[in-house]
Order: structure tokens, then sequence, then C-alpha cells
């Protein structure tokens, strides 16, 4: 009888701490998501060719986290940015974590906070 209870109680404890660590992995499948997202697209963004059009970008890349638009003039101005740095665990992606790509009259000019800059 007493080996029976043993057996009981060493089933519910282990069943208990299994749930414990399910969870576990699924917070940490999450952060390999975001990291793996931000390496992706750093990779991407260094191997991208100037003058290349914003249609190309879209489809290795994907949308962006943000983008803006504006003219200056007869030209047109796009800025997408994507997700390339991890600042603070808030759930939330800002313009802080992100790198611009800047792209006149919708072809690809440089990327950069600096170049941005340069453009406002």
């Amino acid at each position: 009888m007493k080996t029976l209870f043993i057996i009981l109680i060493s089933t519910l404890l282990f069943s208990a701490l299994s749930g414990c660590v399910i969870v576990a992995g699924e917070h940490d499948r999450d952060n390999d998501r975001w990291r793996s997202e931000q390496r992706d697209n750093r990779e991407s963004i260094s191997n991208l060719e100037l003058n290349i059009s914003r249609a190309v970008v879209f489809d290795k890349l994907g949308s962006p986290s943000y983008s803006d638009a504006f003219t200056k003039g007869d030209d047109e101005y796009r800025i997408l940015y994507y997700r390339t740095q991890h600042t603070k665990s808030d759930g939330e992606t800002t313009k802080d974590e992100t790198t611009p790509l800047v792209f006149k009259n919708n072809k690809l000019v440089g990327w950069g906070d600096e170049l941005l800059s340069t453009i406002n």
C-alpha cells in the first residue's frame, strides 16, 4: 500500500513539473522567433543593392514594421522600417528598433538613420 502511494505521488509530481517545462519552452520559442527575424532582416538588408525597386525589397523582406512617405520637390520618398535590433522587452516594436530603408521615386537610395536625417 505504501509503495502504491509513493508511485501515485511521484507520478503526480512528475506530471506537474513536466507541464512547467512545456510552458517555459513556449516562451523560448517566441524569443527565438523575433531574434531570427531580426538576424534575417539584418542579413537581407546588408545584401541589398542600391537602385533596386521597392517591390524587390518587399519580395525579399516582406512587410515593414512601419512606413512613411512624403514628397520633396518633384521627388517622392518612401521609408520602410524593418526590425533589426531589440532594445527592450515590451512586446512592441518601436522605430528605434528598426533600420529605415529610403526609396526615392521607388528606387532604393540607401538605409540607416544617418541617411534619413539628410533628407528630412
